[in-house]
């Protein structure tokens, strides 16, 4: 627990800290009256209500919607599945601002729906709901998917045998299983949208508001660090209640599982059931992922002179004066930042992961909701801890490049944690047991036991860990320098510009952003299926 301790004490407590007692005191002194002030307005209070409600709706939905999937990538074999399950990730790495403009495309004003059926879903709630589930489809179909894959089938087989219907064997045998995995994603998914920022702001309209996007505008807007620093806390409080509540419910249910060769466990659609199955989860990423990502890639070819490759050929060069760099050269600057991101992420997270598989007491489930709590942070308010905070020696970090990937492992760490977590639990304590008793050392028997177990989960996690540092957004535009771009920090400044150019570039850019988190995440999938190993655990 040492090192993920320190690494978050450093780079997150503090940081975030310094900009809140930054906003709490005047003069030396405290004004804990402006909490009260804060929390009686009837405008925050509204504020609340939407941001808890619509993130336990976009989670239901969500979990809804994206559990087949985790079935499907898991359970069944079919052509084209290693690229499918890679397209699924892309719009998690998306800068928010540009899957809201995507959306905005199809669901507002001259969009499909409304050339189609004169239907337009912008500035609803429905709008914000369904861009939620484009961005978190991916974090319940691999995290689920993940641990499902590795189950041991004829358990549920047997139960079957025993009499049980398909549904009965389901519900009783596997479901339990699971419990832990799905709890993750939805706590996951949970925070992701309860500090929803860009799609809240861009869908909604001036109608909704969730507290980040309150933060945004008293810090950013209105330059009221107090409102802000009390609203940030509030935020905690909300955050620390539900991840205190995760760690309490999800533990009792945790057991021991016995665990498969993925190779094993999936095969070929068998019935009209299961080709159904798959066929509906094929539209689904169709009409709700893949769709949205076409209206991306067909923008970025259509220039003024007609469908080419104009805009990503303005890429290699500057024009008026945004960026000192070439826009183009923000590729090769996020690949690195997302390597050494994920490297930090691994690390940290995978001893976490390992520190929290022993069942210790209240200080390891304070500890695991700790390392939770970037995820419901506001990202305005660690952006400016980082300035605030990282300014001195032995911590003058702001104009070193290592910040950068710094702020990006802070959010994925948690993905590594929630990922590993389930199926660290589930390896049977005996087997370490018996290492020991055979001369191993707690390292080897770590080595030999729990790692060619835990291999593909560490996959999963690396893969999660290098997405969300390729599209990280909120803290990273706050510290990167002119010189160090990232790619989402290169579209928002475009997307910023006026004119059809800058848009175009900002798409072409956003296009490169999805291809190479694609082409990234496949050989990821590739390197997971031929090193899963063979045999039964």
């Amino acid at each position: 627990m040492a090192v993920p301790a320190a690494f978050f004490v450093l780079f997150f407590v503090h940081p975030v800290a310094a900009i809140v007692a930054r906003g709490l005191r005047d003069g030396g002194r405290w004004r804990f009256g402006r909490a009260g002030a804060v929390l009686t307005d009837p405008l925050v209070l509204d504020v609340l209500w939407f941001t808890a409600w619509q993130a336990a709706a976009s989670t239901a939905l969500t979990v809804a919607v994206a559990l087949p999937g985790a079935y499907v990538f898991a359970r069944l074999e079919f052509p084209g599945k290693r690229l499918l399950r890679a397209l699924v990730v892309v719009p998690f790495v998306l800068p928010t601002v540009v899957a809201g403009s995507a959306f905005l495309a199809l669901l507002g004003r001259g969009g499909l729906l409304d050339e189609l059926w004169g239907v337009r879903l912008d500035t609803t709630v429905w709008a914000i709901l369904l861009a939620h589930v484009f961005f978190n489809y991916a974090v319940v179909v691999r995290t689920v998917g993940g641990l499902w894959a590795q189950l041991d089938p004829r358990q549920e087989e047997a139960a079957r045998m025993l009499g049980a219907s398909r549904l009965t064997a389901w519900r009783r045998i596997t479901l339990p299983a699971l419990a832990p995995a799905v709890a993750a994603a939805a706590l996951m998914v949970f925070l992701f949208t309860f500090t929803s920022f860009g799609v809240v702001q861009i869908l909604g309209g001036p109608r909704y508001s969730t507290l980040e996007v309150e933060i945004y505008r008293q810090t950013a807007q209105l330059l009221d660090l107090p409102t802000a620093a009390v609203l940030t806390l509030l935020q905690f409080c909300a955050v620390g209640g539900l991840l205190l509540l995760h760690a309490r419910t999800v533990r009792r249910r945790e057991s021991a599982l016995r665990l498969a060769d993925p190779a094993h466990t999936s095969r070929r659609p068998r019935g009209a059931g299961q080709w159904a199955l798959l066929g509906s989860t094929v539209t689904v990423v169709a009409l709700l992922l893949l769709l949205p990502l076409g209206v991306l890639v067909e923008r970025s070819l259509d220039a003024p002179d007609g469908y080419g490759f104009a805009f990503y050929r303005a890429l290699g060069s500057e024009e008026g004066g945004t960026f000192t760099v070439a826009p183009l050269e923000a590729v090769g600057n996020s690949l690195a930042f997302a390597a050494v991101a994920t490297l930090i992420a691994l690390v940290v997270g995978g001893l976490a992961a390992a520190a929290l598989t022993r069942r210790a007491g209240r200080l390891v489930r304070g500890f695991d909701a700790l390392l939770m709590l970037p995820l419901g942070t506001s990202a305005v308010t660690v952006g400016f801890g980082f300035l605030i905070a990282l300014d001195e020696p032995p911590l003058d970090l702001r104009s070193a490049w290592i910040l950068v990937p710094l702020a990006q492992a802070l959010v994925g760490v948690p993905f590594v944690v929630r990922t590993m977590l389930p199926v660290l639990r589930a390896v049977d304590p005996r087997l370490r047991e018996a290492a020991a008793v055979l001369g191993a050392s707690p390292l080897r028997a770590w080595r030999e036991v729990d790692l060619p177990l835990v291999r593909r989960a560490l996959l999963v996690a690396a893969g999660f860990a290098f997405a969300v540092s390729l599209g990280e957004f909120g803290a990273t535009v706050f510290i990167t320098r002119a010189d160090t771009l990232t790619l989402p920090v290169a579209v928002a400044r475009l997307l910023g510009r006026a004119g059809a150019l800058p848009y175009g570039q900002a798409m072409a850019l956003s296009t490169i952003l999805m291809l190479v988190c694609a082409v990234s995440l496949l050989l990821l999938e590739r390197v997971r299926t031929d090193r899963s190993g063979s045999g039964e655990f």
